[in-house]
C-alpha cells in the first residue's frame, strides 16, 4: 500500500536571470518545512529584480558511473588501461548503444593493487542520468570482459563515481551540471534592500565561508547553506534528493567592484532532470511546466532547471550572509516566521517588490 506525506510548498521570486540560456524572470517552487527560507530567498530575488539581474551560464556537465574490476596484478591493469586509451570509440560505441541520448564524453581511472576503478562520464539530455548512465556501464563491463579476459568483475560501483558522497572528485572532474551564478549589487541597493554593507558581506565570507570552512576541515565547500535551497527544489520538481550530499559541495566568492558588491556560487553538482522517475509525478511535472523547464529541444530543458537552481541558491545564500552581518537578525527572524508575527517583527525579509 502506498503512502504520501505533504510538505509545505511556496513559490518565490519572481528571479531575474540574464545569460546565453535563460534571459528571463522566472518564479521557482521551495517545498520545505523551514519556513524562513521562503522571505529570505524571495529577498535575494527582489534584489536580482532591482538590479540587471542574476549572470548563470553552465561550465559543464555529466552522468558517472565508476566500476570496478580486477586482475591477477598491477602490471596486467596497467596494460589494459594503456590499450584502452587507443579503444575510446568502441567505447563511445559501447554506450550510445544503450540509449539514444547516453553519448560518453570522458572517463578517468585509478589502480589500487590489483583493482581497477574506471569513472565514465556521459551526457545523458534532459534525464539526471542515473539509471541511464548505469545501464551503459553494464555494457562496459560486458565490453570489457570479452576484450580482455584477464579482467574479473567486482562491482557496478566502485564508489569513484560518486554517487551521494561527499568527495573531492566530484568538485574537480563534475557529477550532474557545474553552474557558476554572479550578480553585481549596487550599494545602495544592498543598503536598501539587504540592510548592510557591500564591505560586511565580503568580510563575512571571507571569515565565515571561507576560513571557517577550512578550520571546520570542509571538503570543496565554503558556503552557508546551499543544501537549503537545493533539496527545497529538489523536492518540488521530483529530484533524487539525496543528491543535494554532493550538489552542496560549492563555493561563494564575493568582491567589492568600486563601491559595490560582486557575489556568485560556483556549483558543480547540480544534479537535475527534467524527465524521468520522479518526473511524471503531477505535482513535479506542473511546476516543471510552470518554470518554461518542458517542451524543449534535447537537453535545453534540464540545463534551464540547472540554472535556476543555481540563481536560487545566489538568492537564498545572499539573504542569508546579509542576515548574519547584523546581530540578532538571524534568530529573529526564525523566531518571527516561524510563530507567524514576522510582518511586526522583521519587515525587510518580506519585501517582495
Amino acid at each position: 500500500m502506498k503512502d504520501s506525506i505533504q510538505i509545505p510548498l511556496q513559490w518565490i521570486g519572481p528571479v531575474r536571470i540574464i545569460g546565453p540560456e535563460v534571459n528571463s524572470e522566472v518564479k521557482v517552487p521551495l517545498a520545505t518545512l523551514e519556513t524562513p527560507m521562503w522571505p529570505s530567498t524571495n529577498r535575494g530575488a527582489s534584489v536580482s529584480r532591482h538590479c540587471e539581474g542574476i549572470r548563470a551560464v553552465i561550465v559543464d556537465e555529466c552522468m558517472t558511473r565508476s566500476i570496478l574490476m580486477e586482475a591477477d596484478s598491477a602490471i596486467t591493469l596497467v596494460e589494459i588501461v594503456n590499450d584502452l586509451k587507443f579503444r575510446e570509440a568502441e567505447l563511445k560505441t559501447v554506450v550510445a548503444g544503450t540509449s539514444r541520448f547516453a553519448q560518453l564524453i570522458d572517463w578517468n581511472f585509478q589502480i589500487v593493487g590489483n583493482q581497477l576503478f574506471l569513472r565514465l562520464s556521459a551526457k545523458t539530455g534532459d534525464a539526471s542520468g542515473h539509471n541511464m548512465i548505469t545501464k551503459a556501464a553494464d555494457n562496459v563491463i560486458r565490453f570489457l570482459q570479452n576484450a580482455y579476459a584477464d579482467l574479473r568483475y567486482v562491482s557496478i560501483s566502485g564508489n569513484y563515481c560518486v554517487d551521494k558522497k561527499v568527495s573531492a572528485v566530484n568538485g574537480i572532474l563534475g557529477r550532474g551540471k557545474s553552474v557558476i551564478a554572479e550578480i553585481l549589487i549596487p550599494r545602495e541597493l544592498c543598503l536598501s534592500k539587504l540592510k548592510t554593507t557591500p564591505e560586511k558581506i565580503v568580510n563575512l565570507n571571507i571569515k565565515k565561508n571561507l576560513l571557517g570552512s577550512l578550520v571546520a576541515g570542509s571538503l570543496r565547500s565554503a558556503n552557508a547553506h546551499f543544501a537549503n535551497l537545493l533539496y527545497a527544489i529538489y523536492l518540488a520538481t521530483g529530484q533524487d534528493v539525496a543528491n543535494i550530499v554532493e550538489g552542496s559541495q560549492g563555493i561563494v566568492y564575493a568582491e567589492m567592484r568600486g563601491e559595490d558588491l560582486y557575489f556568485s556560487v560556483s556549483i558543480p553538482n547540480i544534479i537535475v532532470g527534467t524527465t524521468g522517475n520522479g518526473k511524471d509525478v503531477d505535482f513535479a511535472k506542473e511546476n516543471l511546466k510552470l518554470m518554461g523547464c518542458h517542451d524543449l529541444p534535447n537537453g535545453m530543458a534540464s540545463r534551464r532547471l540547472a540554472i535556476i537552481v543555481a540563481a536560487t541558491v545566489l538568492c537564498g545564500e545572499i539573504s542569508l550572509l546579509a542576515a548574519q552581518t547584523n546581530y540578532g537578525e538571524l534568530m529573529r527572524a526564525h523566531v518571527d516566521f516561524e510563530r507567524g508575527d514576522a510582518v511586526y517583527r522583521v519587515p525587510e525579509m518580506i519585501e517582495n517588490s
